[in-house]
């Protein structure tokens, strides 16, 4: 309804020429091109899942595949969680572009850089304390709790890379890198692919062989990026500047207050998620593995549509840094157009042809006999979750965490958290897939509200 009326007054108002053009139609052209970029580069990510899934998904026994989404919970839990680490360095190094600082935009990158990689270490060495405590909380058999933890042990090994890169994309997409970010992703996750092959079909190491060759795939994605960096134009004279003002107490306490709003917006976001897939693994072995695949195909689309939301975080933090209103009205538009028009694309295109692309996946007939009762629920689940996308890149590129903070929290309590325990209470997976769709929906309605007023404060 807050959505409908906001594009209703924004169709008027340009009808009228109360919303002025943008500043320049020059930035439209290479957001575009920054959007295909992300995308492009995005792609890689879900590819490489969907290639662990479909290597798992062929194997004799189930188990591998579905202890595999047991533990991703725990580290959609981590990973997610300090994804902060790449949303909280977009944002800033985007303005700080726009204002035309150099020196910070080098200070943001070396501050967080050094902050991921200690807190990845940190990760690392609490393994044990992390898999006791997560595979406790978890429901599985005991055939999926052995592939689960098999696959968790191979896959801790990359949590220190996996928090660096997180801040090494997050600074290349705000200097709008979209180049070097798709050369990083194709070698990531290619080299995590081959591995996969390798590991699981030629060697034989199941669940673990997945793990292991995601944490490969993650050094050597890490190692290509300081290359890239290094071989760039690094300012050097700049250097006893930066190190002089890398530990300020005052930059570190707006980066800890920044990055705790987006910390608590992601872990209830990934909670939820989290709490879905073991909800899901009460509701039966068939269940699970169903909603398992439908859940990588979620996946899948959210990276495509991230494309779109990673460069409207970018422009936006530029143009909020050169206090353009009509640059930021237009960018959100154009964002959750495309954004939203991507996200019904892919799932009416699985709606129309479920079981030729998830015979990709899977050879258990169990599975490809039930994914169709349950594939219409991607049209709501991705249509409001691609709108919902959008608006998080335009608050984050406006280091806006609070709002995000707020929404996600209202969301998950209030959207998903009842449903989903009625549904796991009457044994009801179709409501488990509402309550999906109550989250996103919550979390539109919530973040469209505030969006006003970020247009109204912001001088043309």
């Amino acid at each position: 309804m807050h959505l409908t009326r906001a594009f209703k007054t924004t169709a008027y108002k340009i009808s009228l020429g109360l919303v002025p053009p943008p500043r320049t139609q020059g930035w439209i052209r290479p957001f575009c091109q920054l959007a295909v970029a992300n995308t492009a580069s995005n792609i890689m990510v879900p590819l490489a899942g969907l290639i662990d899934t479909a290597f798992l998904g062929h194997l004799s026994e189930v188990r591998f595949l579905n202890g595999v989404a047991l533990a991703t919970v725990i580290f959609n839990v981590i990973y997610w969680s300090f994804n902060f680490f790449r949303m909280g360095t977009t944002g800033p190094t985007a303005q700080a572009v726009g204002k035309n600082h150099e020196m910070e935009v080098w200070l943001i990158g070396i501050r967080n850089a050094l902050l991921a990689l200690g807190t990845g270490i940190g990760v690392w060495l609490l393994q044990q304390p992390i898999a006791t405590l997560g595979f406790a909380l978890l429901q599985a058999s005991p055939g999926v709790r052995e592939a689960a933890i098999a696959f968790f042990n191979g896959r801790i090994i990359g949590a220190p890379a996996v928090l660096v890169n997180f801040v090494l994309l997050g600074w290349l997409l705000g200097r709008s890198k979209g180049r070097a970010v798709i050369v990083l992703a194709i070698i990531g996750n290619s080299s995590n692919i081959v591995l996969d092959y390798w590991f699981i079909k030629q060697l034989g190491w199941g669940s673990y062989g997945a793990g292991l060759a995601t944490a490969i795939s993650q050094y050597l994605m890490l190692v290509a990026g300081l290359v890239v960096i290094f071989v760039g134009s690094i300012p050097w004279h700049l250097w006893p500047q930066v190190q002089a003002q890398l530990w300020q107490p005052a930059a570190l306490r707006s980066l800890f207050g920044r990055n705790r709003d987006i910390l608590i917006r992601t872990f209830a976001l990934v909670i939820s998620i989290s709490l879905f897939t073991n909800l899901s693994s009460g509701l039966g072995e068939t269940v699970l593995g169903v909603n398992t695949l439908l859940m990588q195909i979620f996946l899948m689309a959210s990276y495509f549509i991230d494309g779109i939301a990673l460069a409207v975080e970018s422009y936006a933090g530029r143009f909020y840094g050169q206090r353009s209103t009509a640059d930021l009205h237009w960018l959100l538009l154009l964002g959750i157009v495309g954004s939203m028009g991507l996200g019904l694309a892919i799932a009416l295109t699985l709606l129309i042809w479920p079981v030729p692309f998830f015979r990709l996946l899977t050879s258990h007939t169990s599975l490809l006999t039930s994914i169709p009762t349950y594939v219409a629920w991607l049209i709501p689940v991705l249509g409001l979750g691609a709108i919902a996308f959008t608006l998080d890149g335009y608050f984050l590129g406006l280091t806006a965490g609070h709002i995000l903070r707020n929404s996600t929290l209202t969301a998950a309590i209030f959207g998903f958290l009842p449903v989903a325990l009625l549904a796991s209470s009457l044994q009801q997976p179709h409501l488990l897939w509402l309550a999906l769709v109550g989250l996103m929906a919550i979390r539109v309605t919530t973040l469209i509200q505030q969006v006003p007023q970020t247009l109204t404060t912001t001088n043309t």
